[in-house]
């Protein structure tokens, strides 16, 4: 299993810079992608350091009034919260107590807190119509992963409130996004720590359960998982209900084709623009092997010139023969 995740984790980094950034933690977002964002400064910046002031590092430190002398401990890495991350995600204006009880100001926390029920993301974004979450939250419904809400599958599973950053697709930061929307998956996909926590089930082998594919780094690096595990919707920026393995995405054409399927999901964002020979989405030609599609310039001429030479021994052999029956009957 170390060897799974050290290949999965290597190649992750060779995907993209900001893949680096994901491991060891639940990461945010779908539609996505990292970007720096410029100084923000927070209404409730002195509440909220009472909570960084703890959970913003990998340590902390307390008084304990029984024994009269400070206690240092290690934080929990998942309830560690980056300062910096926080104030660069799409709820940086918020305070912590706007979804985390005012009782948490009190140190030490009462234990009873950490059994208060968590937000759901449409409790606040429900008739949203920019991103449509309530569409998503349908979606979600019918998803395998919605059997698992109850062992506590969750929003949060995949995308982290404290870090969730959203930004429109573009051909500058498409590496980016394929990278880090693979890493949501591969969180608990190649993270059995992460996987057992919502199924009994034995640990899977991301890498031997996709033997199949041909050239697998490649195809994790140009594209994300949800394109083959999804089913897509059009009327929603990402899709989010999960298919079965067995309907899994596994015939080439449904990818490399004049048609293809990525167009409507990760190149949505340039589908209606024209590309080169007649076809959409210069990034697939450009990246991607697409059946037809790709040509060679300089193929293109010595196909031309061997067609053209064809016709030219085709043309003196037809003269020599109807030169040679005329002169057999004169």
């Amino acid at each position: 299993m170390k060897l799974l995740i050290f290949r999965i984790t290597f190649l992750l980094i060779l995907i993209s810079p900001v893949s680096a950034k994901f491991s060891g933690s639940f990461v945010s977002q779908s539609d996505t992608v990292i970007q720096d964002t410029a100084a923000f400064v927070s209404p409730y910046e002195e509440d909220n350091q009472r909570c960084f002031k703890c959970h913003g590092q990998s340590k902390y430190s307390y008084t304990n009034e029984s024994l009269g002398h400070e206690i240092k401990a290690l934080m929990f890495y998942e309830r560690i919260v980056r300062k910096e991350e926080f104030y660069k995600s799409n709820h940086k204006s918020f305070s912590c107590t706007d979804c985390h009880s005012t009782e948490y100001a009190t140190f030490p926390h009462p234990g009873e807190l950490r059994m208060e029920a968590k937000l759901n993301c449409i409790d606040c974004h429900g008739g949203d119509e920019t991103y449509h979450f309530d569409a998503i939250t349908e979606e979600y419904e019918q998803s395998i992963h919605f059997k698992l809400e109850e062992d506590g599958f969750s929003c949060y599973g995949c995308h982290d409130p404290h870090t969730y950053r959203i930004s429109k697709r573009t051909k500058e930061n498409i590496k980016e996004t394929i990278a880090y929307d693979n890493a949501i998956c591969l969180n608990c996909h190649s993270d059995y720590n992460h996987f057992q926590l919502l199924t009994d089930r034995e640990e899977i082998n991301v890498i031997r359960s996709h033997e199949w594919l041909p050239n697998q780094s490649a195809h994790w690096a140009n594209v994300r998982c949800i394109e083959c595990h999804t089913q897509i919707n059009e009327n929603i920026p990402v899709a989010h209900l999960i298919k079965p393995k067995k309907e899994a995405v596994k015939r080439c054409n449904e990818c490399h084709s004049q048609n293809s399927m990525l167009m409507a999901s990760l190149y949505k964002f340039e589908s209606k623009e024209q590309r080169r020979d007649g076809f959409f989405n210069g990034i697939i030609l450009n990246q991607s092997y697409v059946i037809g599609a790709n040509r060679n310039e300089y193929l293109n001429i010595l196909s031309l010139l061997i067609f053209g030479g064809a016709l030219l021994v085709i043309g003196i052999h037809i003269f020599f023969r109807i030169r040679k029956e005329n002169n057999k009957y004169n």
